[in-house]
């Protein structure tokens, strides 16, 4: 029996009345659409959730669903605690162990193959959760870890050096140069000195690859991606996400919403939305819905970005969730 690695990446577009995820596959150049989610979720427009793989499944994790009831149009959104699992192999999705803690837009990672959650919103607390727990895929239980040294909601988890990094929304921030650190060994948090740069779009604009390199995008003005030296905690220049060229348009347009994706050596930048000048008429701005994906190699320099096959639909526009996974089958 051998096992052979497939590169599988998904992504979700902002899409509310279809709520379905799309996949691709690198090697074979194709996407397909995964079955909608069916088991019983709460209606409504679905936001604030994570997403990650781990053992060959994909997870998509908690989040608020927005009601769109035009008869009841003040109704509060719903904080689930729902963990939803797709299995590539069967093709089907299936319930998970829901957290112990229900939360929406907290910092979630993978850490030795076990999930990790932490902060984020919640209808009871209005200044965010300091709960942290691990969810083992395994044995579909999910365990409470030591709190966090102060709440946090609107954060962003990071695996790094086999830890878990829990980041502020106000990251990069002068005020906020500190991080909060778990180290699952010694099930501990510790605060660390620690210098990030600034972007509008941190949940989806930081990637960590092979060798614990890191990548972000800075969204002020023209998004540029910046790598981090490891030992000195330094950021660097390392080029433009390419803009984006229409027809009968007399200038490139800046693209925003994308998403960010690391998948082996490449970073992917995948849909997004433009504002298009429309002058015809009392003249106004246009949104762009794009399904475009684009790709290439950081190190090597300077970036040669090249398009791939585009998202199937429904995937257009902006991008609510992404994740990376490498499926080992048997053959």
């Amino acid at each position: 029996m051998f096992g052979k690695i497939v590169p599988w990446v998904s992504w979700a577009a902002r899409n509310w009345s279809k709520n379905q995820w799309v996949a691709y596959d690198p090697e074979a150049d194709k996407w397909h659409s995964l079955p909608k989610i069916s088991e019983n979720i709460s209606p409504g427009q679905h936001y604030g959730f994570s997403c990650v793989s781990v053992c060959n499944k994909f997870l998509v994790i908690g989040g608020s669903y927005a009601p769109h009831d035009p008869i009841f149009p003040n109704q509060k959104s719903f904080i689930s605690s729902d963990v939803m699992q797709y299995d590539p192999f069967t093709k089907r999705w299936s319930r998970a162990a829901s957290m112990r803690t229900p939360r929406s837009h907290f910092a979630c990672t993978v850490v030795s193959g076990k999930v990790y959650v932490a902060g984020g919103r919640t209808s009871s607390c209005a200044r965010g959760l300091a709960d942290v727990e691990v969810y083992d895929i395994v044995t579909d239980k999910w365990e409470d870890l030591p709190p966090m040294p102060s709440p946090q909601m609107d954060c962003l988890g990071l695996s790094y050096q086999g830890n878990f990094y829990v980041l502020s929304e106000q990251v990069g921030l002068p005020e906020q140069k500190t991080s909060d650190v778990f180290n699952p060994s010694e099930k501990t948090w510790y605060t660390v000195d620690d210098v990030w740069p600034f972007s509008r779009a941190m949940h989806f604009a930081v990637q960590v690859m092979t060798d614990d390199l890191i990548y972000t995008v800075l969204d002020w003005g023209e998004s540029c991606i910046k790598s981090r030296d490891t030992e000195k905690g330094e950021w660097h220049h390392v080029g433009l996400v390419p803009p984006v060229h229409l027809p009968d348009h007399p200038r490139p347009l800046e693209t925003f919403g994308y998403g960010f994706a690391a998948l082996r050596k490449q970073l992917y930048v995948l849909g997004g939305r433009v504002l298009k000048w429309e002058a015809s008429g009392e003249g106004r701005f246009n949104i762009v819905k794009l399904n475009s994906v684009k790709y290439c190699d950081p190190s090597v320099r300077p970036l040669n970005w090249r398009e791939t096959r585009p998202m199937c639909a429904p995937a257009f526009g902006s991008i609510l969730g992404c994740a990376t996974m490498e499926e080992k089958a048997s053959s």
